[in-house]
């Protein structure tokens, strides 16, 4: 059996090196980021982050699913202080759940993490609507941040945007 035609020309590979590409800093206190894959259209956002000791950061609902590896440090939801993430644990999230992730004070190091989350956060302070976070509002602060001089434009994957009609192949 012959291989499949591919549907899609693809003339190099789409990779992004978290070694060679800056940490951004956010909205949030003690966090920096290196965008990845941002798809709004998608609600599909890939960051690796960098959550400094101390940091906490609000409530959050989740609309879908979290992958999150973690690389280098500890951190652990407010909410099961009993089960700590350390470096090499993937955690998997399902959509709807609600936690308030937390960086110890004590902690030595940054932690780190790989994390992919389809949908949205919304965010919450002393149980009221605060802010949501998706591939659209990171990709807006990433943007203005470009716009404003403070950071260069970063390398991350951005599938094409806008939606349209199929085209007939010619």
């Amino acid at each position: 059996m012959p291989l499949p035609e591919s549907v899609i020309r693809q003339d190099h590979l789409l990779t992004v090196n978290v070694h060679e590409e800056p940490l951004l800093p956010s909205d949030l206190p003690g966090v920096s980021v290196i965008p990845l894959f941002l798809d709004p259209e998608n609600g599909i956002w890939v960051l690796y982050a960098r959550f400094e000791p101390g940091t906490n950061l609000p409530t959050h609902y989740h609309t879908g699913t979290v992958h999150f590896l973690t690389t280098k440090g500890v951190w652990y939801y407010a909410e099961h202080p009993d089960e700590p993430q350390t470096a090499g644990t993937y955690l998997y999230e399902p959509g709807g759940s609600i936690h308030t992730f937390t960086v110890p004070d004590s902690a030595t190091e940054a932690a780190e993490g790989l994390m992919l989350v389809n949908g949205s956060n919304v965010n919450f302070e002393d149980d009221t609507y605060h802010s949501i976070m998706d591939a659209a509002s990171i990709e807006a602060t990433v943007l203005a941040a470009v716009t404003a001089g403070v950071v260069e434009m970063p390398r991350y994957i951005r599938p094409p945007r806008g939606v349209g009609y199929a085209v007939k192949p010619e």
